[in-house]
């Protein structure tokens, strides 16, 4: 796929991500699918006009179109799934506010696959587009009850009773995002006590980077602290993955979150899912459970393809998803759903602190850095240079996506980004200072590849 990348597509609002691209996209969705579809977005400055124009192409291929207004992504694949219609999401997700995108959800309420993905962007090369007479062109309605319904189905979803007896204090970042609207009173309709930084809807991000990473969060740690919460929970711009600190508002990792909720889920014979980037915690896990553990490229495409085909095969895969806080239940609805994996780690703080219940997949370090590239020949030298130490390093290789280097000890990850210009450098290990030997080493030789 050139368009759509690991998670749909991104790029700068207006530059990349234009109001034609969008209506083109509109065109080729309404030509594949006809009769109905869906519309929303996240608080971006730029998602009404692009919303606009992706609706404008539908309505001119022949859909009628259900504006759903802000809400986060899984709250567009339920209503897409309840309703039975495909939908479009305009969002960047992570990315930061000059980004905006677009991800592409079926009528079962799962992303495009893989083989879906590939026949919109055929017809966007050939523009063999259908255009519906004037009196035959779809009507739009708006929808306002898509964020309501979601929270109840999230509610109705997990186990309210355990999680409201435990008398949980929260203290949520949204981000600014969508989760603004619905995360604040979903959890408290769970029965906890909830206090919130960031939690305006703004589309330029004032508080933090819509990127739920430990850099962006110290609000969110201070808010832990002085209101002396259980736990603190982050989404992204557009809700679909849920970060969390601990009682001591210390960060979490989120491959350490995907190992202890794996932990509770897997039982023997079931399989779960995880891209190359997947962490050591995972892989143990996994084998305790007695549970295979499949490796798939970066991104929640990649991997909801794959889940598809082992349920097609009748094979059990309860949970799956990547160390970034995209976490799937896959019975619940194969999406990345924030609010619902927060709700499921709640379940976890019934008994137990924060603190303890990632205790005991504790004892790793990760690194996590990039290298931006401005050019397609920048782009070029520093796979050339990753490729190069691949071939030198003593590591076992798997590259699956990028180059994937384990050491027994410890383990690295070189990869292009499928969002933004940067190769990505990830590394992980037993000690920081080996997690940093290993990340400093790879970034040094990728620097010195770009001064030439």
């Amino acid at each position: 796929m050139q368009l759509f990348g690991s998670s749909g597509i991104r790029g700068v609002a207006n530059e990349e991500v234009t109001p034609t691209l969008c209506l083109q996209i509109g065109l080729a969705v309404g030509t594949l699918v006809g009769g109905q579809a869906a519309v929303g977005r996240d608080t971006r400055a730029t998602g009404e006009m692009l919303a606009d124009a992706t609706a404008s192409g539908l309505a001119s291929a022949g859909s009628d179109v259900d504006r759903l207004g802000v809400l986060p992504t899984p709250a567009l694949q339920s209503y897409a799934e309840r309703e039975g219609v495909p939908a479009v999401m305009i969002t960047a997700s992570h990315n930061p506010p000059q980004y905006n995108g677009i991800k592409l959800v079926g009528n079962d309420g799962i992303e495009f696959g893989v083989d879906q993905l590939e026949r919109v962007e055929e017809l966007l090369d050939d523009g063999t587009f259908e255009h519906a007479r004037w009196d035959e062109t779809g009507n739009a309605r708006r929808v306002t009850s898509a964020r309501r319904e979601y929270v109840e189905e999230v509610v109705a979803a997990v186990d309210r009773e355990r999680i409201a007896a435990a008398d949980l204090t929260v203290a949520l970042d949204p981000g600014h995002g969508a989760g603004s609207l619905t995360s604040p009173g979903l959890f408290r309709e769970l029965g906890c006590e909830v206090h919130t930084v960031n939690a305006q809807r703004d589309g330029s991000f004032p508080g933090r980077d819509p990127e739920p990473v430990p850099e962006h969060l110290a609000d969110l740690g201070r808010l832990v602290r002085t209101t002396d919460a259980d736990v603190g929970i982050a989404h992204d711009g557009d809700a679909d993955r849920a970060i969390f600190f601990d009682e001591f508002g210390n960060y979490i990792e989120g491959d350490a979150t995907l190992a202890v909720l794996a932990g509770a889920t897997l039982d023997d014979g079931d399989s779960t899912v995880s891209a190359v980037t997947v962490s050591q915690r995972l892989v143990d896990i996994a084998s305790e459970a007695g549970a295979e553990l499949e490796l798939t490229p970066v991104g929640s495409t990649r991997i909801i393809s794959r889940v598809r085909e082992l349920h097609d095969d009748g094979v059990s895969v309860p949970i799956a998803g990547e160390g970034n806080g995209g976490v799937l239940f896959p019975d619940h609805r194969l999406a990345r759903d924030g609010a619902y994996t927060a709700a499921r780690f709640l379940e976890l703080l019934a008994d137990r602190s924060a603190s303890a219940v990632v205790e005991a997949v504790g004892g790793y370090h990760n690194v996590r850095t990039t290298v931006g590239y401005e050019s397609d020949a920048d782009r070029a030298t520093l796979l050339a240079a990753a490729a190069a130490y691949a071939d030198e390093s003593e590591g076992e290789l798997n590259d699956t996506d990028g180059y994937r280097l384990d050491f027994g000890d410890a383990w690295l990850l070189v990869r292009e980004s499928g969002t933004e210009p940067v190769v990505r450098i990830y590394t992980e290990a037993r000690t920081e200072a080996r997690a940093h030997e290993l990340a400093d080493g790879i970034g040094d030789r990728l620097d010195r590849a770009l001064d030439g």
